[in-house]
């Protein structure tokens, strides 16, 4: 089984994550192959990066640095639950992936965005971001906008996913298939291999 963290990506009071998050986190537990978890950044009281450098220089100094990169290293891949804020990420999801290197590498990384565009700009921007962490970018995503985003958001209508679900579920099914396949791929070369960045 692959182990897969979901991580949502924004921590403000009024956000829309939970709705979207859960609804992928059913549909991966559904799908064979995959035991899946949430991550909410708001259990990380992560500072704003201020270590020496990434660890894959040197250790981080700041507990809840360690404690955010331990979570981390359980998994073999992650969905991240994108928001998009003025045509990207929050703030809070690129310190969260700062505040760690070494755990992100040769693992593969897929996306659920909603807002008015689904998110394409945001999910588009954190595509650079996981490759430069050497993280593997699923192609397939799951854009929830326009109508379908106002149907389930506050915004508008504020009906539960299944309003969608007929609508979006293909892209899921094809997303959690291919993170399956990259998992597993990416998986035994770490296994056979080792580590590609050694701690010590």
């Amino acid at each position: 089984m692959l182990k897969i963290g979901i991580i949502m990506s924004t921590t403000r009071d009024s956000r829309f994550a939970e709705k979207p998050a859960n609804w992928i986190l059913d549909k991966a537990e559904a799908h064979d192959g995959i035991e899946a978890d949430l991550i909410d950044l708001r259990d990380f009281d992560l500072p704003f990066f201020d270590e020496k450098a990434t660890n894959l220089w040197v250790p981080s100094e700041d507990a809840r640095a360690v404690q955010w990169q331990q979570k981390l290293a359980k998994y073999d891949g992650f969905i991240f639950v994108v928001a998009e804020y003025n045509h990207s990420i929050s703030g809070v999801l690129k310190n969260a992936l700062d505040q760690a290197y070494l755990e992100w590498v040769s693992k593969p990384a897929a996306f659920v965005g909603y807002g008015g565009v689904g998110a394409s700009r945001a999910v588009q921007h954190l595509r650079n971001i996981v490759g430069e962490l050497q993280m593997a970018s699923i192609r397939e995503a799951v854009h929830i906008g326009g109508g379908e985003f106002l149907k389930v958001s506050p915004m508008g209508d504020n009906k539960d996913m299944s309003e969608i679900d007929e609508i979006i579920a293909p892209k899921a099914n094809d997303l959690l298939g291919d993170l399956v396949w990259w998992g597993e791929a990416l998986k035994a070369a770490r296994a056979q291999s080792g580590p590609k960045y050694k701690k010590d």
